[in-house]
């Protein structure tokens, strides 16, 4: 079964809402973005099982403009991209952003709208600080 290993949460202050996160729950940073990521700026934070990105985000990738805070994408680990973007299309699904979809360096993840807009993204190997598929 595939199993959900990543929340995104959008802010204008990826610093001070990653010191909250960990302060009040003991979760532990595992990284940081890139500072030349064309994407985003900010925090990986991990719970040992989930990894939770506090991200400042550079485009407006899901539509809700760049003002918007919150809940930005989850993530699901799969044992296999190509099936499950099959599988996903086949429902609907549309995929914009992944392998062929203009994604930059670094990619492991598919991005998709589900069919009330909100967006998830699919990967065959662990967010970091997150536990791999069979665990």
């Amino acid at each position: 079964m595939p199993k959900l290993r990543h929340i995104a949460i959008a802010t204008n202050d990826p610093k001070a809402t990653a010191e909250f996160y960990k302060q009040a729950f003991g979760f532990e940073q595992v990284g940081e973005t890139s500072p030349s990521s064309p994407l985003a700026s900010g925090y990986f934070l991990s719970d040992g099982t989930l990894n939770i990105a506090v991200l400042k985000f550079k485009t407006d990738q899901i539509g809700k403009g760049m003002d918007f805070t919150g809940v930005h994408h989850f993530g699901i680990l799969v044992e296999d991209a190509d099936k499950a973007t099959a599988q996903l299309e086949a429902l609907g699904a549309e995929c914009f952003m992944g392998k062929d979809k203009g994604h930059g360096k670094g990619f492991f993840e598919i991005k998709f709208k589900g069919p009330d807009g909100t967006v998830f993204d699919i990967a065959e190997h662990p967010w970091m600080g997150s536990k791999p598929h069979n665990a």
